[in-house]
């Protein structure tokens, strides 16, 4: 079809270096997760507001304003680092 003939046996050793090619980028993907705070449990938590108080156990909407709070707080730090490094590099 494309002038290119394998010999027998030569498909196992393309799945094999397509499936290997295929974890490695599992396992990369997995390590930029976790760096960045991807695996977070309260993540949940972000989607709701003020407006969502009479929806929600009051524990429930203490637990997601604690979050909300604490997300808020991280991205302010991650900006202001990002500014400083932005700063230093001119």
């Amino acid at each position: 079809m494309f002038g290119i003939e394998l010999q027998d046996g030569w498909t196992i050793y393309i799945w094999l270096i397509s499936g290997a090619a295929i974890l490695i980028g599992v396992v990369f993907g997995i390590r930029w997760a976790a760096n960045n705070e991807q695996f977070d449990e309260d993540i949940k938590y972000l989607v709701f507001d003020e407006n969502d108080k009479d929806k929600m156990d009051p524990e429930e909407f203490k637990k997601s304003r604690e979050v909300n709070a604490k997300q808020e707080a991280r991205r302010k730090e991650l900006l202001a680092q990002r500014e400083a490094e932005a700063r230093s590099q001119n």
